[in-house]
């Protein structure tokens, strides 16, 4: 009976029962507050497993400690012995990072005389969180509105930052267009609050909590404001225009706007100790200045209120995107070799820590798309910033998140090859993270389903973990990703992180065939894209697959297949065709598909949630495959005749329809109407009329079926639309 108990244990907690019994010491300066946390975060992996923990001698050892002589900053390693286990990091972070890996081990069943020594060290010295707080947002909108009490809860942050840390992401970039109001009240100049004085101890309380929570997990804090902007009630005092914080406006550059924002950074930075630093974004509220008026005006104001302040901070100085007087202007030489220049000299600041970090939007607003560098934000990238390499600052690309805000995503081979792509000594990390959606308040989910989470980031676990895990180390193996879906999940998970990468393509490869610049000029979750002769976001019509450009050069258009191959011409083997695209599709799709169909949700939510997304990004996938052959078809038909082609493409375009039915039936049950931000609010004015905009697979399923119709009606030599 005993040796039956015995193997039901073993069975349930992959633990022999000895190691119920075992006692462990952690050995840690608790004067320190980033051991105290590292141990902490142990303790509770080992009291979850059964463990004792003794504050003296005991059956383990566990030593966390500090030695920046043997290893460099952020790394660390596990050295194991017969009864004990010493972790050591190069600083304080690099010992966080040894902890988090050793109480990952423990989660995930190894006994500690079983845990196998190991090291590792930063690949990137930046790995930051694009954050937009919902307060005074970038864009104005009811779907960033909402997350608004979210996060202002001191537990919101708690988790984000748990979760940053356990993913070795380091910096936490805040941004918001006027952020210095919600930190501080600016001593000469009252008018500026908006806030009683209990209202200010709030909002004090608030951002006082998040940059203590941060530094206790080593990560670095950062505050982006866009400029030129002030307060509405500073505005008001003072007759000056742009209350409404609409961005593409005329830049005010007088002598009272650059003394007040001067005066609120040196007052926040003296206020809030812990805020490691600052970004500069030159463009938004600047019409009408030239780039070197922008660089002045940023060296006045910003840069000059972080040297009053008395302290070392670091700087991303983010690239201009225009290099005209207008808000929405193109990249130039002139202004890549002007803007090299400003960082060169900023780099030579003594209150400035090194390196700067020079930042650029990675294929504008959709870094999921292709991993090859085709644009940044205003079009072609030179080569100013690489050549010669830079002594003063590091290159770092955002890689901003417009295209899935809903469905779970994880594609590892991607990030690796984004990593590959750009791997070189100049670069300094990335950042990730979106503009149009904040991951605070779950709207998604059916209010009806219980699941055992409870902020949007955490539906999106799996995204944060590749991205930090491998931009910390690209040798990251998928097994590490792999264990976590066991121990949510057990033997149903086994096959969950190979049919998330196979599904997850489908975005991908839309974003790679469909070329965009902001925002949402696509959004590959929805299928959709901005129409620009209605300024509106709209289904993907049957048209608009032929005759878009691609994004990656290696790439071709429906429209430039039918017309080459309809000459005789052919295509280099490298080149991806839409029959190419098509039958990666297929594969990948329906592979995925095969690995989920028998796995039992019924008893599991969460699981349940997991298994849903893959099949819908695979039903996508396979939807965009049959518009892909309907498209070819269609073409071909409008350019060269043939009923047969005609009819395929309807045959087509029909079983496209029944692929987004099945994605409905999945998603109609389990999600709700989600809002999104229009984009029409790109000036930043709120308008009834696009306070609200909610989207769900099924609401845009009658445009899914007009296809049909278009290829009914269709007419040889048609000019489409």
């Amino acid at each position: 009976m005993k040796k039956i108990i015995c193997l039901l244990i073993i069975a349930l907690t992959g633990f022999i029962p000895s190691a119920f019994s075992q006692a462990v010491h952690l050995v840690y300066s608790k004067a320190s507050p980033q051991a105290t946390y590292a141990a902490g975060v142990i303790k509770k992996s080992l009291t979850a497993k059964g463990y004792t923990l003794k504050e003296s001698e005991a059956d383990f050892e566990i030593h966390l400690s500090v030695n920046t002589g043997n290893l460099q900053s952020e790394a660390f390693s596990v050295v194991t012995a017969a009864k004990k286990i010493s972790i050591t990091g190069g600083d304080e972070r690099g010992m966080i990072y040894g902890g988090l890996s050793v109480a990952e081990d423990i989660r995930n069943g190894t006994r500690l005389q079983n845990i196998k020594p190991g090291s590792e060290k930063p690949n990137y010295s930046l790995r930051a969180v694009k954050f937009d707080l919902p307060w005074d947002t970038y864009r104005h909108s009811y779907a960033l509105d909402l997350h608004m009490e979210t996060c202002k809860d001191v537990n919101y942050w708690k988790a984000f930052l748990d979760m940053m840390v356990e993913n070795r992401l380091n910096s936490l970039s805040l941004w918001n267009l006027h952020p210095y109001t919600f930190m501080i009240k600016p001593k000469n100049f009252p008018e500026a609050s908006p806030f009683n004085d209990a209202e200010m101890k709030e909002w004090k309380t608030l951002f006082s909590s998040i940059f203590k929570m941060a530094k206790e997990r080593a990560i670095d804090t950062y505050i982006i404001p866009f400029n030129i902007f002030v307060s509405p009630g500073f505005s008001k005092a003072h007759n000056l225009d742009n209350v409404q914080h609409d961005f593409f406006v005329k830049g005010d550059t007088s002598e009272l706007v650059k003394r007040y924002t001067r005066e609120c950074v040196t007052q926040m930075l003296q206020e809030y100790p812990e805020i490691t630093g600052m970004g500069l974004t030159l463009g938004e509220g600047m019409g009408g200045m030239s780039p070197q008026q922008r660089e002045d005006w940023m060296r006045q104001t910003i840069i000059e209120g972080m040297r009053l302040s008395g302290r070392k901070l670091k700087l991303i100085h983010r690239i201009p995107f225009s290099s005209t007087t207008g808000s929405l202007g193109v990249t130039s030489i002139e202004t890549e070799k002007l803007t090299r220049k400003a960082i060169d000299e900023e780099g030579r600041f003594s209150f400035l820590q090194a390196p700067i970090y020079a930042d650029l939007k990675y294929n504008w607003s959709h870094a999921h798309s292709t991993p090859k560098l085709v644009k940044v934000h205003g079009g072609k990238l030179y080569d100013t910033y690489f050549k010669p390499e830079p002594k003063n600052y590091k290159v770092t690309w955002t890689a901003r998140n417009e295209d899935f805000f809903c469905l779970r995503w994880g594609v590892p081979g991607f990030i690796r090859a984004h990593i590959a792509e750009n791997d070189q000594s100049y670069v300094g990390g990335y950042f990730i993270g979106s503009e149009t959606y904040i991951p605070a308040k779950d709207y998604f989910t059916k209010p009806a389903i219980k699941v055992d989470w409870k902020y949007a980031f955490e539906r999106q676990w799996l995204f944060y973990k590749l991205w930090g895990r491998l931009l910390y180390n690209p040798s990251t193996p998928d097994a590490i990703f792999q264990a976590e879906f066991t121990r949510r999940y057990g033997k149903a998970g086994d096959n969950l992180l190979k049919a998330s990468a196979l599904a997850g393509t489908t975005p991908l490869r839309l974003g790679s065939l469909f070329d965009f610049t902001m925002d949402l000029t696509l959004y590959t979750e929805g299928f959709m894209a901005l129409d620009n002769k209605i300024k509106r976001v709209e289904y993907i019509s049957i048209n608009r697959i032929i005759n878009q450009p691609v994004t990656d050069p290696d790439y071709v258009s429906v429209a430039d297949y039918v017309k080459t191959t309809g000459s005789g011409g052919t295509f280099a083997a490298n080149k991806i065709t839409p029959p190419v695209l098509i039958n990666m599709l297929e594969r990948d799709c329906k592979e995925a598909l095969e690995l989920v169909k028998t796995i039992k949700t019924a008893s599991n939510n969460t699981l349940m949630f997991e298994v849903a997304d893959i099949k819908t990004w695979a039903n996508m996938g396979l939807h965009f495959a049959e518009k892909l052959k309907a498209a070819v078809a269609l073409q071909t038909y409008r350019s060269r005749g043939g009923e047969e082609n005609k009819q395929s493409a309807v045959t087509h375009l029909e079983n496209a329809l029944k692929y987004w039915d099945v994605v409905v039936a999945i998603t109609r049950p389990i999600y709700n109407d989600m809002p999104l931000v229009h984009y029409s609010e790109q000036g930043g004015v709120r308008s009834k009329e696009n306070q609200r905009l909610e989207f769900h697979w099924e609401k845009i399923r009658p445009d899914v079926a007009k296809d049909i119709e278009t290829a009914k009606s269709a007419t040889v030599a048609t000019v489409s639309k």
